[in-house]
């Protein structure tokens, strides 16, 4: 029986009972997670804050790093089993500061869910010169996931999820220019890299972290009404992909499609808490279940996982890459 993800070996639905109409409430119907300690990025806004509310309703300690603490205590306001602590994902040493105060503590972490995330954004650079969709997407979930790997293996049964998205189908990793520095900068490739890049790393820290009882996923949430992942995209953008018309109105055929919030953030809380997960990993999750391989001849927007972002040497190689680009090792 096949133990790695490498190739797409074990991705295939397993019959879960939820799809995509399935919502927080229904994934978490039945599942007690008082005692267990969950770091959920981007947790106040959008799918993260609905992921907040679901595990924290649930019994768990949830900790919200987030770069603007005033909106985070606004929107995490009432809810109870909530920390807010500083951090900013797209500055290296400030995920650097947010992991020693966690680790100090000596909590293990039994849930550590990426789900911080931009899209549609002009080109912008962090302090290292890193295009900001790869270094917010996929470089801050790499560096944040190694410096606290002392702790996800202290949970003893811990799981990462990595929320992806369908736009991996946009673009494979490009090893040779990630940082589109020969070549022009193209919003949506710079995004379908970062989320193939998230894709490829769950796939390889799966299978190098299970021997630890650590488990990785990656999550296509679907497309979902009310987040703020488009805020800096011009009409131009949308008028494009055929989601508006002319005068910017949402055409009635894209809106029908829209899931709500609960309905968005429902495979991201199945990968975290769902039993049916327990003895596999590696795999790329949508609809409350395991996803099926898009072959490569069908075109974007079919759903499912291209093979070249489960592929193991490109995966391999991209840890190497990322120890690099980061200059974070982990201690496996």
């Amino acid at each position: 029986m096949e133990t790695t993800n490498y190739q797409g070996a074990l991705q295939q639905p397993i019959g879960s009972g939820f799809n995509a109409q399935s919502t927080t409430n229904e994934i978490i119907n039945g599942i007690n997670l008082t005692g267990k300690i969950v770091i959920v990025t981007g947790g106040n806004a959008g799918i993260g804050l609905e992921t907040t509310k679901t595990l924290a309703a649930a019994g768990a300690t949830v900790i919200v790093p987030a770069r603007d603490i005033d909106k985070a205590k606004k929107n995490l306001e009432g809810i109870e089993n909530v920390e807010i602590e500083v951090m900013d994902i797209m500055d290296p040493q400030s995920i650097d500061e947010f992991a020693n105060k966690f680790l100090s503590s000596q909590r293990p972490l039994h849930l550590l869910i990426n789900n911080a995330g931009i899209m549609w954004v002009p080109l912008r650079r962090d302090s290292r010169g890193i295009e900001s969709q790869l270094a917010t997407n996929y470089l801050g979930q790499f560096h944040l996931t190694a410096r606290l790997f002392p702790a996800l293996k202290k949970a003893n049964g811990a799981r990462v999820i990595n929320v992806s998205s369908l736009g991996h189908q946009m673009a494979p990793f490009n090893f040779e220019d990630p940082n589109f520095l020969h070549r022009e900068y193209e919003t949506l490739q710079a995004y379908g890299q970062s989320k193939t890049a998230s894709n490829l790393f769950a796939l390889e820290l799966d299978n190098r972290a299970k021997e630890y009882n650590i488990r990785a996923y990656s999550v296509h949430p679907g497309s979902i009404a009310g987040t703020e992942l488009g805020r800096e995209a011009p009409l131009e953008l949308f008028q494009k992909m055929g989601f508006v018309d002319a005068d910017g109105n949402m055409l009635p055929e894209v809106a029908a499609t829209l899931k709500s919030v609960p309905q968005g953030a429902a495979t991201t809380v199945w990968c975290a808490v769902s039993p049916q997960l327990n003895n596999i990993g590696g795999v790329y999750c949508e609809d409350g279940d395991i996803a099926r391989l898009a072959e490569d001849e069908e075109s974007y927007g079919s759903y499912g996982v291209k093979r070249y972002s489960l592929d193991e040497a490109n995966a391999k190689r991209l840890w190497d890459l990322s120890e690099k680009m980061t200059g974070v090792s982990f201690t496996i």
